[in-house]
């Protein structure tokens, strides 16, 4: 009997949706304070008051739980974004991205060097963020040519997701200003619309 008992896995409680929700939230305030090089699984644990263990158990690196954090930042629902029309889509998904576009300036420019430098984060961020993103756009492209708004899918479209996350990080460098509903409004009907009915 005491070897049974001994043979017993230990059950661990599953992490609640609050729980992730708020180390998820830790991990993206030390992001944003010291940069990713700085940062540490140690670190977050201690400010999120957990285990180092329990992160890891959870995200399984670093660079997936940065990801995962900046995915649970402003999920884009390829639900939400099919409106009707391809320019009501592509101010929906411009207008999530943009939420917050402010803590978004500062996330990015503490991930930018990262990005290029840690293969690792890089190819997390491009499978668990830019890829569902990617796939979302050519969704709304392909809808569009099903309703005959377009004529057939572009060959601008490749360039699609490049054009919506410029339009997040380049108004902060060249403006000075997060990038508000107003210019998210231009944004679309000045350069994604022309761009993607040019023939």
């Amino acid at each position: 009997m005491p070897d049974e008992v001994a043979r017993t896995p230990v059950r661990r409680p599953r992490m609640t949706p609050d729980r992730e929700a708020e180390l998820l939230g830790v991990a993206l305030k030390a992001l944003r304070e010291i940069g990713y090089g700085a940062l540490s699984m140690d670190l977050i644990a201690s400010r999120g008051h957990c285990s180092k263990a329990t992160l890891y158990r959870q995200w399984g690196n670093k660079p997936k739980m940065i990801a995962a954090a900046v995915s649970a930042l402003q999920p884009v629902d390829p639900g939400v974004t099919d409106t009707g029309t391809l320019r009501g889509d592509l101010l929906s998904v411009l207008g999530q991205l943009t939420l917050g576009a402010d803590d978004d300036t500062t996330l990015f420019a503490a991930l930018h060097h990262a990005l290029l430098t840690d293969p690792v984060l890089a190819e997390t961020f491009r499978t668990s963020l830019l890829e569902p993103e990617r796939l979302n756009l050519q969704r709304i492209v392909q809808r569009a040519v099903a309703r005959g708004e377009l004529p057939h899918e572009p060959a601008a479209a490749e360039f699609l997701p490049h054009l919506v996350l410029s339009a997040v990080v380049a108004r902060p460098l060249f403006q000075g200003a997060a990038a508000d509903s107003g210019y998210v409004e231009r944004y679309v009907d000045e350069v994604l619309l022309p761009t993607l009915r040019a023939v």
